[in-house]
This record gives structure tokens, sequence and C-alpha cells, in this order.
């Protein structure tokens, strides 16, 4: 169903991607409410792990520490609205919540690559120049790299929302299971230019420029392992694996979004085009503890000492 409109501020969306499923919501419901304990319990687990074990205190694992608050911040975005929207019979959502969604999970998006990059960096150093490391990966410094990458998301999220709420718009019926931006700047009758061209110099910013900036760090590391002794290729692949893994994983949803909410794929419709458009919002909360926590030896013990000490 499209409602069309005269050019105007809607007050409510409607989020067309839901599907009548009868009893099944019942079965949605608990395996999403599951994932969702999953991830909290996970990740406030190993950030748990990190704040109790002084020897952890270390640039590598405080840069950690803020992708997984990010992770809770994304799927908090996410979640409990997802849990809402499938028990509920009609599948509205106020404008002024469906922005503060965009806000949230746009910052995640943005938070989550620049984390990332900040990471490959503190790695380029720790493995590319060792005895440098100290010097340069002060908890100044650190704390500097973590506020600025937090700050930036939500700045820049700040200037995105501001553009796009104003827009005259002459639908209200997005094609989604959550509030997207791009979906909402395409029912827009006025002159969206510069919504366009913001768009463009966000994503280069947060998503290609750290990309980029992500695989230079790597070929560097590489090289490096490559002339090196046994043990730097044992270190570097131990501690840059679960790295490498979250920003492919992460890559491969966001990638997928976006040409989603872009191009119509008409392959993707259905059940598992929502499935997919998801991805990046739960599978990376799922797989970055998992990954840490039994990839990185120190917090894999670090881990099993806390649990023994519980116990």
């Amino acid at each position: 169903m499209m409602m069309m409109m005269n050019s105007t501020q809607v007050s409510y969306f409607v989020l067309s991607s839901y599907v009548d499923t009868g009893l099944l919501r019942y079965l949605c419901f608990l395996v999403v409410a599951c994932l969702y304990v999953v991830i909290v319990v996970s990740n406030v687990f190993l950030l748990v792990v990190i704040c109790v074990n002084r020897s952890l205190h270390e640039p590598m694992y405080l840069f950690l520490c803020s992708l997984l608050v990010n992770e809770l911040y994304g799927s908090s975005g996410l979640f409990p609205f997802l849990l809402l929207q499938i028990l509920s019979d009609v599948h509205t959502v106020p404008a002024a919540f469906c922005f503060l969604q965009i806000y949230c999970v746009y910052s995640y998006v943005c938070v989550e690559f620049l984390n990332l990059s900040v990471m490959s960096y503190d790695r380029y150093v720790a493995i590319c120049h060792p005895l440098q490391y100290n010097a340069q990966m002060t908890s100044t410094k650190v704390g500097v790299l973590v506020a600025a990458t937090w700050l930036f998301s939500f700045v820049a999220m700040a200037v995105l929302i501001s553009l796009s709420a104003p827009l005259r718009l002459c639908g209200n019926v997005i094609d989604r299971v959550y509030c997207g931006n791009y979906a909402v700047v395409k029912l827009a009758c006025s002159d969206t230019r510069v919504n366009n061209v913001y768009g463009l110099v966000y994503t280069v910013v947060s998503v290609i420029g750290p990309s980029v900036f992500i695989l230079y760090t790597y070929v560097k590391i590489l090289a490096v392992c490559f002339s090196g002794s046994r043990p730097t290729r044992q270190k570097a692949v131990s501690t840059c694996t679960p790295h490498l893994a979250a920003l492919l994983n992460f890559s491969f949803g966001c990638c997928f979004q976006i040409v989603q909410s872009r191009f119509k794929l008409s392959s993707m419709a259905g059940v598992g085009g929502v499935v997919l458009s998801l991805y990046f919002l739960t599978c990376q909360p799922l797989f970055t503890p998992a990954l840490y926590g039994l990839k990185m030896s120190r917090i894999h013990a670090a881990c099993k000492q806390l649990l023994r000490a519980d116990a």
C-alpha cells in the first residue's frame, strides 16, 4: 500500500517490509530477543573482563572497549524497536523517532569504521615501529583518538539529520523494517542535491577513507611480517586476525546495505532481503566479542580466569 500526499512534512512513516506471519511472529520475537540478550551479555562480559584485568589496560584493548560499547549502542538502536514491530499489527513509526533511529544506526556505522581504522593504526605502530610504540601510543593520545571517533560521528550525524528532517515529502512509506536516511530522502519532493552531496562526502570520509587507510596499514604490516622473524609473524597473526575478520564482516554487511538501499534488487526481495539488510546490525555485535574473546590469547586467558574466580 502506497500512501501519496501533497508535498508536506509527514508526522509518521509506514514500514512496508514487515509481513504477516501469524503465530510465527512469536517465534520470530523469541529468536530476535535471544539474539539481543546474547549480544548484550557477551559484549558486557568482555568489557568487564578488560576493565577488571589491569594487564589488559593497554591501547589495543582500550580501543576494543570502545568497539564493544559501540556494538551495544548500535544494537540497542535496532533490537528493542524491532521487537515491538514484530508483535505489532500496525507498522508505523513517528517521524521524530524515525530520525532518532537513523541517527543511532548511522552514527554506529561511522564509529565502527573509524574505530577499526584507529585499531589498525595501533597494530601498524606496534608491528612496524615496536620501539616507538610506547612513545607514540600514550594514554593521552588513545583518549583523544577515541573521543575524536565518537565526537566526529555524532556531529556528522547531527548535520545529516538537520538536512533530512526539514525535507518536504510526497509519501511516507519506507520499504524497510527500520528507518534509513536514503529511504526518507527518496520520498522528498523538494531539492535534495545538498543531501546527496553531503551523503557522498559522509560516505567517503566515514567509510571509504577509513577502509583505504586500513588497507594501507595492512600492506605495511604484511611487508614486515614477510621480512621478519617467525615470532614477529606469529604476533601479527594473533593480534591482527580478529581485527581483519571484524572489518571484512562489517564491510560486507554495509556494502550490501548501501547497494540494496540504492538499487532495486528483485532477487533479494522478501524475507531473505530483510535478513541481509539487518546483517551489519546483528552479526557484527555477535561476532566481535567471539572473535576477540576466542582469538586473542590474553583475553581468552583473562576470560577463563574470571569464570574460575566466579565459580
